[in-house]
């Protein structure tokens, strides 16, 4: 079962986590292209927060089948398991109450006559590059987790 859940837990994180990374990061750039002309690039910066909305709804399956994943394999006091619960709600408060509600205020911005770029449009850039460094240092704790015994590598 430990196998099952840790193959969807996996799942989950590429399927869910790897588009909204994906597209958040691409938000800052449209959003500096579509201020210089504006008009253009607006349907692709609501397609990108459309995506960030979205999968920031499935990606709420990737700390179920984690804790589900930590609690079959007996691994749920280990301190690279607990920092990564940490981490991981971090990552979602980034994202929640920094990245969306910035792409929030750039897309109303936008939408604004004249538009004018908020003050946040930078800021975005820095909390994506936050929310996905959170989630590499979870990723590498995954894979390593570091007190854990390691076996020999011959």
């Amino acid at each position: 079962m430990s196998k099952v859940l840790l193959i969807l837990h996996v799942l989950a994180a590429v399927i869910a986590i790897g588009p909204v990374t994906v597209a958040a990061s691409m938000f800052p750039a449209a959003a500096r292209r579509a201020f210089i002309e504006p008009g253009s690039g607006l349907s692709v910066l609501r397609a990108l927060n459309r995506i960030c909305r979205v999968y920031a709804v499935v990606g709420i399956a990737v700390p179920f089948f984690g804790l589900a994943t930590a609690g079959s394999m007996r691994v749920f006091g280990d301190a690279w398991v607990l920092v990564s619960i940490v981490l991981t709600a971090a990552a979602a408060g980034v994202l929640a109450l920094l990245v969306l509600p910035g792409q929030n205020a750039i897309l109303a911005a936008l939408d604004a006559e004249p538009p004018s770029e908020p003050v946040t449009a930078g800021r975005v850039a820095m909390y994506t590059g936050m929310f996905n460094l959170l989630w590499a240092v979870v990723t590498v704790l995954m894979i390593v987790r570091p007190d854990r015994p390691q076996a020999r590598e011959w």
